[in-house]
């Protein structure tokens, strides 16, 4: 038996980190938290300053007996877990369950897994840090409190099965407000003017500075210029420089593989942790720039091998979060001279980003020339300006650009390309000039990435929590993220070219969306209800000042019961006030007008299913329904709307003697045809799909079915053995069930899917995906 036990949160981390201590230690994982509150109102005792109860959680009995085994046997045992109010707390939760003594139990903590990482760590080991457990208990327990009594108000008041927290509705009601400023953004047009110049068979683009605010206006500028001749009246080149960017913070990081890889929030977490654990980066989660002095002096190294000296240039990035500790670092590559991991696809271009962001943030400035052209216009006192970029010395660029999130203009075609050579004085040729119609833009709806930043900004949240927060308003229905098509839209154009004026009017696709946070109807009745009678708890400055007070906790600063102590009071208050609310009060439902024909009352309101508009009163037999298509909002759906959703459901025509109808439910548009449903595929809309079309989107679901099938039983229909996105597996019912290893799909008996089904008894709980083994 090893003389030394090391109890780490991941199977991952053990295995790297066994493979740098020797034979007199042995590496164990707790596969992350192993206590928690446990579900009801037992959890937290509030009269008694909120003391909490924790249990083990039911998946963990069997590693916690495993663990106290080892620890029983072991001299020492070092808690490993990760350095953060998170990580603290595991350890803490660890030495409590395991009833580790203090002679012989050590917390010990790195932020890269590297042999000499682990070594000093080894060498310097510390106590558990319980300012930093209380930090995180008062966010675990302020938090439970929030959901614990805000979610029943809701069930009561707006639909069963909601819930609220104290983060993620502050994250929901960003998302809701930026709706409603582009709903409520009204487009204004004006118009931009640019030409295209030729200087000695070369061209380039110049743009006047200030745009019309009306056809009339653009078009006699551009007549004008017609009878005019044009000419360099100025010229200015100056040296400029760019600068890079400091190395990756949780938040930019995920920022920047949304923008670069196009990877989620939570793919950016999960693929930076298995970079960690495998000793590749350092740690993931982090709100500081810093490098360590050994950080920097490998990457000069690096960069001088590389490139050469002139390429270096020492930075040392201090951090604008107040509350980032500086002794932590960014992220970086722990070993500089590997430019490249092992690994999957994602891993490797994940690896590669940050190798790339923490080795610029060391490199010399980029150093450019700007020229600037101004052209004279003979018979107008307005100038057009050209503007070009000459990189001198590339520096940092040879290695990193970091993208950003504005949106280019939908009619962008200037560039700072290189100007030809010019003089002052010189008469330039006019090949086009247009003026074009541009159209005032909302602010952007969010991205992932872009709703981190933000935030981050505001000071909610911290880089643990940013991930999980945005992984749960998707998942509790209050956000999706989508692509949605654009709509068409006319503008005008007007150019000049071989002294002729021509006028057109065109048409361009606006409004078109890639992967951005939409709220639904539910999320905008809920950040109503909750603003109005929960203001402090959806307050942006409240919500950062609760984080500052945990970090004070963390900083031993104040008592985390005494925090909470200040919270709950007013928050308990507000919650006995809200049940005098009745819930006709609660803003589910808008009267929209009379029906033209029936002079009934038509509302918009949210339904059992979702939303939906209903003609007549709730109390009438003959009342009828409609669901809403995705995107229209309870709050601003026309009669017209409505009245176009009464259309459905359609007959669309006949298949196989039966009647297909098309029509709209709660997942969707779909075709029903013999009992059965068929979902409509993205472009294609219940309102106008042909007979023809609606024959092939059936007969393709039957094939796909058919490929799904592999196998049933005489003795149980209800068994199926199917073919599902991660290969066979089994379905009884709503239950999935793996399938074992070692056993081919199609040759199993009926003995042996029931024996697959009694091994494998929680699989209802993974709601049709396959159980996983638990931890």
């Amino acid at each position: 038996m090893s003389k030394n036990l090391v109890i780490v949160e991941s199977p991952a981390k053990a295995k790297t980190i066994e493979g740098y201590l020797g034979t007199d230690f042995k590496v164990v994982s707790s596969y992350g938290h192993v206590r928690d509150l446990p579900k009801g109102d037992k959890a937290i005792d509030i009269k008694n300053r909120f003391k909490p109860t924790y249990e083990v959680t039911a998946d963990k009995k069997e590693v916690i007996k495993n663990l106290k085994a080892l620890s029983k046997d072991a001299e020492m045992v070092y808690l490993a877990s990760d350095d953060d109010r998170e990580g603290e707390a595991i350890s803490w939760h660890l030495k409590e369950v395991l009833n580790l003594k203090e002679e012989r139990t050590k917390r010990i903590v790195f932020r890269e897994i590297t042999k000499n990482a682990i070594t000093k760590a080894i060498e310097n080991p510390r106590g558990i840090d319980y300012d930093l457990v209380n930090a995180q208990q008062a966010r675990r327990i302020l938090d439970r409190l929030v959901g614990f009594e805000l979610s029943p108000i809701l069930w009561k008041k707006i639909k069963t099965g909601l819930s609220a927290g104290r983060v993620q509705s502050v994250a929901v009601r960003l998302i809701v407000e930026r709706e409603r400023e582009i709903e409520a953004h009204k487009a204004k047009s004006s118009f931009r003017i640019t030409a295209i110049f030729e200087v000695e068979g070369k061209t380039f683009q110049a743009e006047l500075p200030k745009k019309f605010e009306t056809k009339a206006e653009a078009e006699e500028f551009l007549k004008k210029c017609l009878e005019a001749s044009f000419s360099v009246a100025n010229l200015e080149k100056k040296p400029t420089k760019k600068t890079p960017a400091a190395p990756f913070t949780t938040s930019t990081l995920q920022q920047e593989a949304s923008r670069k890889l196009y990877f989620s929030v939570s793919q950016t977490m999960s693929v930076a942790q298995k970079l960690y654990e495998a000793g590749k980066i350092t740690y993931m989660r982090t709100d500081s720039t810093n490098l360590s002095q050994d950080a920097m002096a490998a990457a000069k190294a690096a960069i001088e091998q590389s490139f050469g000296s002139k390429y270096h240039k020492t930075r040392q990035f201090t951090t604008k979060s107040e509350s980032a500790q500086e002794a932590h670092e960014a992220i970086r590559p722990t070993d500089f001279s590997q430019t490249q991991a092992a690994g999957d696809r994602n891993e490797q271009r994940l690896y590669e980003l940050i190798w790339k962001r923490a080795i610029a943030s060391q490199m010399a400035d980029a150093e450019l020339e700007k020229t600037v052209i101004t052209i004279a216009i003979s018979n107008s006192a307005l100038n057009l300006v050209a503007t070009g970029e000459v990189i001198k010395f590339d520096g940092f660029l040879k290695v990193y650009l970091e993208d950003t999130d504005d949106e280019p203009e939908e009619d962008e075609e200037g560039n700072k390309s290189l100007l030809p050579p010019i003089s002052i004085g010189q008469g330039l040729r006019l090949q086009e000039m247009k003026g074009r119609e541009t159209f005032s833009r909302p602010a952007p709806r969010y991205t992932e990435a872009s709703l981190v930043k933000k935030l981050e900004e505001l000071g909610i949240g911290r880089p643990s929590t940013y991930a999980p927060t945005i992984s749960t308003i998707q998942k509790r229905e209050y956000v999706t993220k989508e692509s949605r098509d654009g709509t068409p839209r006319n503008y005008v154009e007007m150019k000049i070219a071989k002294g002729q004026f021509h006028d057109a009017t065109k048409t361009e696709n606006t409004g078109a969306e890639k992967n951005k946070l939409f709220p639904t109807n539910i999320a905008m009745v809920v950040n109503d209800f909750l603003v109005e009678h929960f203001p402090n708890v959806i307050d942006f400055h409240f919500t950062a000042r609760v984080e500052k007070e945990f970090d004070d906790i963390a900083a031993g600063g104040q008592d985390w019961q005494d925090m909470i102590d200040g919270f709950y009071g007013k928050f308990h208050k507000s919650v006995e006030d809200t049940e005098q609310v009745s819930r006709q009060d609660v803003n589910t439902s808008r009267l929209i007008g009379e029906h033209p024909v029936s002079g009934k009352k038509v509302y918009a309101r949210l339904g059992r299913f979702g939303p939906l508009v209903q003609i007549g009163e709730n109390e009438d037999e003959d009342k009828q329904f409609a669901s809403l298509k995705k995107g229209q909002f309870i709050e601003n759906v026309t009669m017209e709307d409505a009245l176009e959703l009464f259309k459905l459901p359609r007959e669309v025509g006949f298949f196989e003697d039966k009647k297909m109808t098309a029509a709209l439910g709660r997942f969707g548009p779909y075709i029903k045809h013999d009992s059965a449903f068929y979902s409509l595929g993205k472009e294609q809309d219940p309102m106008s799909i042909t007979e023809k079309e609606a024959i092939e989107l059936i007969v393709n679901k039957r094939d796909a079915d058919s490929k799904k099938h592999i196998k049933s039983f005489d003795e149980n229909p209800e068994i199926q053995v199917l073919n599902g996105r991660w290969g066979p597996y089994i379905k009884l019912g709503k239950n999935n069930y793996k399938i074992p290893k070692g056993k081919e799909a199609e040759q199993l008996t009926y003995a042996e899917t029931l024996e697959i089904i009694e091994s494998q008894p929680d699989a209802g709980k993974k709601k049709g995906k396959f159980p996983t083994k638990k931890k």
